[in-house]
């Protein structure tokens, strides 16, 4: 291994970091407009409050787009709640409807929390289902709420392709040789105040943080956590925001998803990711027909739709998928999936004492 360069021995501070009381960094981007109420400044206070926040604000969306699904939704329509990139989905939505006559009215996600909102919100409407199809870039949660019987009896839920977590480099700042191979790397001290990573507590960095727990076993894995915040972290709103401070410099390697970095390449950034490692993993995209759904019919119209292999093809082309192949053939970890949605909660509780104190 080359030595280390210069830059990470000293320099100033990016512009925008700020540490909080633990010494996790939180960072504001030269870019970023001032904190909005659904995005946490720094380590928030009282996570309560954020979670209230969040749900209050989902709560006043949902009823903002049910008014209008009651307005305009038809015989031929169908809603959708969706953590796929609106990017990517809504061409596939268009085609569809040409395809069928059948429109789509989709429900995304928020970018700070991701999929947890639209489940809260399916957990919520289970005894009055509004969605027909929750088309799902997480399987995690897919499997959380095919266990609480949210999703239909008969072809309930499917994975349709592969993204992967990965570690993203800023290749103009980072050498090769000096590129870290495994996640369990970033605690050391060459990356003190260099890494970026989205909260913990939702999406795939959740899923991947619970999965490799069960890789390295409860202590370890704690011990592993406590010395990646000891390391000061920049904790921002999403895997796309790590690609972005990743890319301007300001963190050097992140952890984040391989379709943001495609994305982050075709914006022109100068960034790589680094070899997917036995640490990694890999993230089935999931389609479900919601139990009692008032378009059922026309919703699994969608979901074999989505399945197609042109659809698939189109989304590895767009970087939303790396591979159509089943989860079963790939590499890295394989958790142990009924194991993992039994510990959700107390381990998203390890995450919030570790992280947001």
């Amino acid at each position: 291994m080359s030595p280390i360069p210069e830059f990470l021995q000293s320099g100033p501070d990016p512009k925008g970091i700020a540490e909080n009381s633990r010494g996790l960094s939180t960072a504001t981007p030269p870019d970023h407009n001032p904190p909005h109420p659904s995005t946490p400044k720094g380590v928030p206070e009282s996570w309560s409050r954020f979670q209230s926040h969040i749900t209050a604000t989902l709560s006043l969306l949902a009823a903002t787009f049910l008014c209008l699904i009651g307005c305009t939704a038809d015989s031929k329509s169908i809603v959708v709640y969706t953590s796929q990139d609106q990017i990517y989905a809504e061409p596939i939505f268009a085609a569809f409807t040409a395809s069928t006559g059948i429109r789509v009215l989709p429900v995304f996600d928020n970018e700070a929390v991701k999929t947890v909102g639209l489940v809260n919100r399916l957990i919520a409407e289970k005894d009055n289902p509004q969605c027909d199809l929750f088309w799902n870039n997480e399987e995690l949660r897919t499997r959380m709420l095919a266990v609480k019987g949210l999703f239909a009896q008969s072809n309930g839920w499917r994975s349709a392709g592969l993204r992967s977590r990965r570690i993203v480099v800023n290749q103009n700042l980072v050498p090769p040789d000096n590129r870290p191979h495994s996640f369990l790397e970033l605690t050391n001290v060459i990356w003190k105040g260099r890494v970026a990573l989205s909260y913990p507590l939702f999406g795939t960095t959740a899923t991947h943080f619970m999965a490799l727990r069960q890789k390295l076993g409860d202590q370890p894995w704690q011990d592993w956590c406590n010395a990646l915040a000891a390391n000061k972290p920049f904790l921002v709103d999403g895997n796309s925001m790590v690609v972005k401070m990743v890319g301007r410099g300001e963190a050097l390697v992140g952890m984040t998803d391989s379709d943001d970095i495609y994305a982050g390449k075709a914006d022109g950034l100068p960034i790589e990711a680094v070899a997917f490692s036995d640490d990694g993993l890999m993230i089935a995209n999931t389609i479900a027909t919601i139990r009692n759904a008032p378009h059922a019919a026309l919703a699994s119209q969608l979901r074999d739709f989505l399945q197609q292999p042109r659809i698939l093809k189109q989304l590895q082309e767009t970087g939303a998928l790396e591979t159509s192949a089943s989860p079963a053939s790939s590499a890295g970890l394989q958790p142990d999936w009924p194991s993992l949605v039994a510990d959700i909660e107390p381990i998203t509780e390890q995450l919030k004492r570790i992280f947001l104190r």
